[in-house]
């Protein structure tokens, strides 16, 4: 349907953790918890294709000829604020990523995105770049934080990790970037009126930092 331009990471576990956070009675603490571990599942996915070379490591017993990760670095950039639960996780596998960060907030009468903060590495152009934020509802944010990174110099292929994915924004996401893929663990049914992803998860950001 989306020409391989959209990941669904359904391993078991994935969707075990996923019910537990979609549940409205998971306290922050949990639901934080989950992002992180989720973010991580992701991530393993998401970092398949970096490319590889040989490199010979000296054992205890035998010199062995093995694999390291060669070329281009990552970065994390999270959509702030509910981008921040998941970079700890990404952080878990691949320690030696710089992180940026993207700042927006949603106009609850518009939907719209509203830029307000914007700090990345200096040779982000340079790096492959994940862009995390658990929800794409209407894609606002993410075309937003996507279109600002081309301007920046980033080329080839941006990946998006979310968690859960309303097919509207997928559809608006895809038609603004040729070369994106999105990793999700779920594509949900749509939107409500109040643009929020049905059954989705709520306000990820509130539920994350337990606030309202």
């Amino acid at each position: 349907m989306y020409d391989g331009r959209v990941v669904v990471v359904d391993h078991p576990m994935v969707q075990h953790k996923l019910s537990i956070l979609r549940d409205a009675r998971t306290s922050s603490m949990r639901f934080r918890e989950l992002v992180r571990e989720l973010a991580m599942f992701e991530a393993y996915e998401a970092t398949r294709d970096l490319p590889l070379e040989d490199a010979v490591v000296q054992t205890p017993l035998a010199t062995a000829w093995c694999k390291t990760i060669s070329g281009k670095k990552l970065a994390i950039v999270p959509i702030l604020r509910a981008g921040l639960g998941m970079v700890d996780g990404v952080l878990e596998l691949v320690p030696a990523a710089r992180v940026g960060h993207l700042g927006m907030y949603r106009d609850e009468s518009t939907h719209k995105p509203v830029p307000y903060y914007a700090k990345l590495p200096e040779d982000i152009a340079a790096r492959a770049v994940l862009v995390v934020d658990p929800m794409l509802a209407t894609g606002g944010s993410a075309i937003s934080a996507v279109r600002y990174l081309r301007e920046q110099g980033v080329s080839g292929t941006l990946k998006m990790m979310v968690i859960v994915a309303a097919p509207q924004g997928i559809e608006a996401l895809l038609a603004a970037d040729d070369d994106l893929v999105i990793y999700t663990c779920s594509v949900d049914d749509g939107l409500n009126e109040d643009a929020y992803i049905v059954p989705g998860l709520g306000d990820a950001g509130d539920r994350i930092f337990g606030t309202k």
